[in-house]
């Protein structure tokens, strides 16, 4: 009995054991809920706080502020969220997405409370010249409804003053200046010093003019590249003068008069760059920003709380505008900014398999009833770009319109994904073209020479070896790369062909990777309309049979936002330690912007290397920034 006791006692105790830790682990997971919930409380409340996104009712003689922070970009480097925006508050004030200040412009222009815009530049980065035309459009159809635009900054740059030019009265503070030096300049080459390592590298490619690799190979720019390059900028600086000059009232011609005359229009001036540019004709008034504010109280209303102008912000006025409707009919938009890879690709990246997922999921949504896919990309990945180019040719099997819209570049691989569309729209400064493909395979047997390292083995082929970096590149090897570039060569010429209607042969004229602006691609046949995002929209729509106010709707991949900060948060702190004991020499920020350009350079040629693939082929156009 005393047995059956303890037994019956022992039963109960675990019973009561497990019960107690059940409960236990209940009570936890009820309180880590709880401090979920309030962590969740607090966050939202800090978002609401910080974010500006409270609805704000405007009164009238209200001034848009457009404060510009960062560079024009198609899509923002971090996803659209005011909790991201707190965790990186700095890459927020990095970049305006394009988009945003269209809407903002384009709800403005309607908005009977705003009676002006202050156009305030001094920390606006600018962006390409097609961007930048689309922006200056926007101010002109706000001008158009009787508001006047100011621009005011402490210094223009050539792309801040592009836009500012625009404006009704152009401002600057009386200590600043305005210097404009036109587009283009020096790149370099490092095949010199890449000899002198033992280094070389073999490039295959179709056409002269496709000059991607030239950096690496020769010392100096090729004929070819400086006759494409002078053809494409002279085009692109003569569109920019002329649009100055018929902002600002200028004679044909003033810009480079002005420029071929210096230093003597400086030294007239008494060396100061502000009377300069006033006496040329270049801004309307030099005025300090006290007297600047003081004109706003006095054509506005004041704000006495502030001691300023009544004003509404660039951020706080989009929040104002509220979400986009998603239900219902709709034209869908995908951007395509970046270089195209292989897989999957973050933000300001074109992803082969992600960027096919958004079209696919364009084309699989019901309510999607055509697609604009918005290009901005100088190209990449040969396979990546294909996918792309399926995926929209799919969409157009269903039924579905496609329309382009390129951006400030769609070239090269830009280009490939650009031909499964049944309209193509350019700006007139748009860099497009460059239809050429190129393969890079660096060889370091001179190097392993001068270093004493010798190589030796058995493989079963001659092909096992022929793609070792580290020995001469086999004759076999390199005819094998030139038959695999000629094949995707003539793929690319094949869909642009059927796309454009035209002879391969008349396509192959106007290709061998030469890059032109959106004007000359039009002149050729690329292209078929020269306008902005706003037409190739109303274009789609019409394709569709659409209404003209059917909504458009932007597709983008739901990625976890909280993902995404946990890895900016851990990418932060793992930053904050190397910058903690990294000597000042090595730390990017305090490199010079020539040593950044050098280094630029490296990352450029090490994106040309698989790791997994002996060689690289790619439709990639060296396009630079413009301005």
């Amino acid at each position: 009995m005393q047995v059956q006791a303890e037994q019956g006692s022992g039963w109960i105790s675990r019973f009561l054991g497990g019960l107690g830790r059940w409960l236990t682990a209940i009570r936890r997971w009820a309180l880590n809920l709880i401090t979920l919930a309030i962590l969740i409380g607090v966050v939202l409340a800090l978002v609401k706080l910080f974010s500006g996104s409270e609805t704000q009712t405007l009164q009238e003689k209200t001034a848009l502020v457009l404060n510009l922070q960062g560079r024009l970009v198609e899509e923002k480097s971090t996803p659209d969220s005011s909790l991201l925006s707190l965790a990186s508050e700095s890459e927020l004030s990095s970049e305006i997405q394009l988009r945003d200040l269209l809407a903002v412009l384009q709800a403005a222009e309607k908005d009977s409370n705003i009676t002006r815009i202050l156009l305030k530049l001094d920390s606006f980065e600018g962006g390409g010249i097609a961007s930048l035309r689309e922006a200056r459009a926007a101010l002109k159809r706000f001008q158009a409804s009787g508001k006047p635009v100011i621009a005011w900054s402490s210094n223009y740059s050539q792309a801040q003053y592009f836009l500012a030019s625009q404006a009704d009265e152009v401002l600057l503070d009386p200590a600043g200046g305005l210097m404009l030096d036109g587009l283009g300049g020096d790149n370099s080459y490092f095949a010199e010093a890449l000899d002198k390592l033992g280094i070389k590298v073999h490039v295959v490619r179709t056409g002269p003019y496709k000059n991607m690799a030239e950096q690496f190979t020769d010392k100096a720019p090729s004929s070819a590249t400086l006759e494409a390059s002078a053809y494409l900028l002279d085009d692109l600086w003569g569109l920019m003068t002329q649009e100055i000059e018929e902002a600002r009232h200028l004679p044909k011609g003033k810009i480079m008069q002005l420029i071929n005359a210096l230093p003597a229009p400086l030294e007239a001036a008494g060396g100061d760059l502000a009377k300069m540019a006033l006496d040329q004709g270049l801004v309307t008034g030099l005025k300090e920003i006290q007297q600047l504010r003081n004109e706003f109280i006095a054509a506005g209303a004041e704000d006495k709380e502030n001691h300023t102008f009544r004003q509404i912000g660039f951020e706080s006025y989009l929040a104002s505008l509220g979400a986009v409707d998603s239900s219902g009919d709709a034209v869908g938009i995908i951007v395509a900014e970046g270089e195209i890879i292989d897989g999957k690709a973050p933000r300001q990246t074109i992803g082969g398999e992600s960027t096919a997922a958004l079209v696919r999921k364009a084309r699989l949504d019901s309510t999607v009833k055509a697609i604009v896919l918005r290009v901005n990309s100088p190209g990449g990945a040969v396979f990546g770009s294909e996918l792309i180019r399926r995926e929209l040719a799919a969409a157009r099997e269903v039924g579905k319109p496609v329309v382009v819209s390129m951006g400030d570049v769609a070239a090269s691989g830009g280009y490939w994904i650009s031909t499964a569309s049944d309209k193509i729209y350019a700006d007139a400064a748009t860099i497009t073209g460059s239809i050429g493909v190129i393969t890079l395979f660096p060889s370091f047997e001179g190097l392993m020479e001068k270093l004493g390292v010798n190589q030796g083995g058995y493989a079963t082929t001659w092909l096992k070896k022929a793609g070792d970096p580290l020995q001469a590149l086999d004759a076999r090897f390199e005819k094998l790369l030139d038959t695999n570039i000629q094949y995707t060569y003539q793929n690319f010429l094949s869909h642009v062909s059927k796309a454009r209607n035209m002879p391969v042969e008349k396509v192959n004229e106007v290709a061998q990777g030469r890059v032109w602006t959106g004007q000359q691609a039009l002149d050729r046949g690329l292209v078929d309309s020269l306008g902005n995002l706003q037409m190739a929209v109303a274009e789609a729509r019409q394709l569709a049979k659409l209404a003209e106010t059917t909504p458009v709707r932007y597709i983008e991949s739901e990625e976890s936002q909280y993902n995404w900060l946990l890895e900016k948060l851990m990418g932060a702190q793992l930053k904050s330690i190397l910058g903690a004991y990294a000597p000042e020499w090595l730390k990017l920020s305090a490199l010079a912007p020539d040593v950044k350009a050098l280094e630029k350079d490296a990352s450029q040629l090490q994106r040309l290397l698989s790791k997994d693939k002996p060689f690289s082929t790619v439709v990639h156009c060296f396009c630079k920034e413009i301005p």
